[in-house]
């Protein structure tokens, strides 16, 4: 009964992981269009900027000239980009439980095979005043559900400062890697496992760092951007709307980087970023059912890591190191049980005694991502991830439960990358293991193997 529990545990986790690595990518030809750049000014590769894109971001999406302000444009110029992927896939799984015909079950691999499509991104940014900026991004899965991936708006410059800029909304958190100009697509590589990590048995979905969230940020930064830092205060809710979990739980981002002059090298990077929260646990009920926005008993959980950009000519890395710790009682499966994401369904009520067993979960894991840039519109991607558990959130767990590692091969031929669109030939092979989610209690093992083209306009 336990293995079977942990098997389901194992298979919510597994799911979730995969739909959180579904991408979501910023890349808009409308700013090419209204300063008459190429796309090559702002990103190494379509959609990851370079550092002259990063600025431009960190400047609200303004060049600091006399085109920042909309009544210079062309009255013709909408800033609005569609991007969506059609693709064949082929993804493998090896060890599936499968019904046998005299009432049991059998371990056996599954592999499927086929063309589909991603959901749709519709991506608008701008400039609504000199110094006053916005970003609106309506997503859609596959299915044609929409929600609300990004909403903010921007303050920047005040007081004539490039160190005051203030955003509020629904926004991506301010780390030097991000995870929505990810180059990789597949269900098992399109995204970064550690900005989402959450140990099996645990119901702490609030702290995934790569999920934008809802608040306040403030960024300063110097005029030529070499040094960043940023503060946000946000709504622990894992950014969705309505405060559905509690209305008096907040979280804390905080990052800061230096970029430095390496002479033929490049420009190098390195920051650090922390996120240090608490949300609830405790829900009030109506019919044994949780009353949603009703959620007290907060308990906290954080999040540090360190960033590295490393450039060598053509070749560059993206280096990230993350350390993760949540409250005993997040590990004991209390916390999220409004939506049922991570399958806990305990609720922290007046009384409850955590079982002696209990810990408080915590773990380490890490990325390198390494690109040769061909040229502007060829590059070849290589990504080693691995996340190790060094604390279960309970003593009967084993201790490699959970434990991922996750490898990606690919590249991108970018034939079109003009002012009006952007077109990829994408081709990407992902490998992935988790410890401990295969039926037989060993680890679970898929991959995925996908050739398409990925476009917008």
């Amino acid at each position: 009964m336990i293995l079977s529990r942990r098997y389901l545990a194992g298979s919510l986790l597994l799911l979730f992981f995969v739909l959180a690595s579904l991408p979501d990518a910023c890349a808009i030809p409308a700013f090419a269009r209204k300063y008459g750049l190429r796309c090559s000014a702002c990103h190494e590769a379509w959609p990851m900027l370079n550092y002259f894109g990063q600025k431009f971001k960190d400047n609200g999406y303004q060049l600091m000239n006399d085109r920042d302000s909309p009544v210079w444009q062309n009255p013709s110029y909408w800033p609005v980009t569609m991007r969506i992927t059609p693709f064949w896939h082929r993804e493998g799984t090896d060890k599936i439980a499968v019904d046998t015909p005299g009432g049991g079950t059998v371990n056996q691999s599954l592999n499927i095979s086929g063309f589909d499509y991603s959901g749709l991104d519709i991506l608008s940014a701008g400039t609504i005043e000199k110094n006053v900026s916005f970003l609106l991004v309506p997503s859609s899965d596959e299915t044609g559900a929409f929600h609300m991936e990004s909403v903010n708006a921007r303050v920047d410059n005040l007081l004539h400062s490039s160190w005051l800029n203030i955003k509020l909304g629904k926004f991506e958190l301010d780390n030097v890697v991000s995870e929505k100009r990810i180059l990789t697509l597949s269900p098992n590589g399109g995204g970064f496992n550690i900005y989402h990590f959450i140990p099996v048995g645990d119901g702490n979905i609030f702290g995934q760092i790569g999920d934008n969230q809802v608040g306040l940020e403030w960024l300063g930064h110097s005029v030529n951007d070499r040094t960043r830092v940023s503060a946000a205060l946000l709504s622990s809710t894992d950014g969705n709307p309505d405060l559905s979990y509690g209305s008096n739980s907040y979280s804390g981002f905080f990052a800061a980087s230096q970029a430095f002059d390496a002479g033929k090298l490049g420009v190098q990077r390195l920051g650090f970023y922390a996120m240090i929260g608490e949300a609830p646990t405790t829900y009030r009920t109506a019919g044994g059912v949780p009353i949603v926005s009703s959620g007290i008993g907060n308990k906290s959980f954080n999040r540090e890591g360190f960033v590295g950009l490393f450039y060598l000519g053509k070749l560059d890395f993206q280096v990230v190191t993350q350390h993760g710790s949540d409250s005993s009682w997040f590990g004991a499966c209390y916390g999220d049980i409004i939506d049922g994401a991570t399958g806990c369904t305990n609720n922290n009520v007046p009384g409850t005694v955590l079982p002696a067993t209990a810990r408080a979960p915590s773990w380490n894991g890490a990325f390198v991502e390494t690109h040769y840039v061909v040229n502007p519109q060829v590059i070849f991607i290589q990504r080693s991830e691995w996340v190790r558990m060094s604390q279960q959130g309970s003593t009967l767990n084993p201790g490699n439960l959970g434990n991922i590692d996750n490898y990606v091969f690919g590249f991108r031929w970018m034939p079109v990358m003009n002012n009006r669109a952007g077109f990829a030939w994408h081709n990407e092979f992902s490998w992935f293991r988790v410890q401990g989610f295969a039926p037989d209690g060993t680890a679970l093992t898929s991959n995925s193997l996908m050739s398409g083209f990925d476009f917008d306009f």
